[in-house]
């Protein structure tokens, strides 16, 4: 298990750029998910001034 954590001694460079792989991820799923909440927000607005 210590051999496929130090990654071939590359361990120094393999996670941070899985940490920062993730962090791009959440990220961007943050930003798609308070995207979608806002245009939601916004459809009901249209639709409740067009009534």
């Amino acid at each position: 298990m210590s051999g496929f954590l130090a990654m071939g001694g590359y361990a120094a460079f393999i996670w941070p750029a899985y940490g920062v792989s993730l962090l791009a991820l959440v990220a961007v799923t943050w930003q798609s998910w308070a995207a979608w909440r806002a245009a939601k927000r916004k459809l009901a607005e249209l639709e409740r001034d067009n009534s």
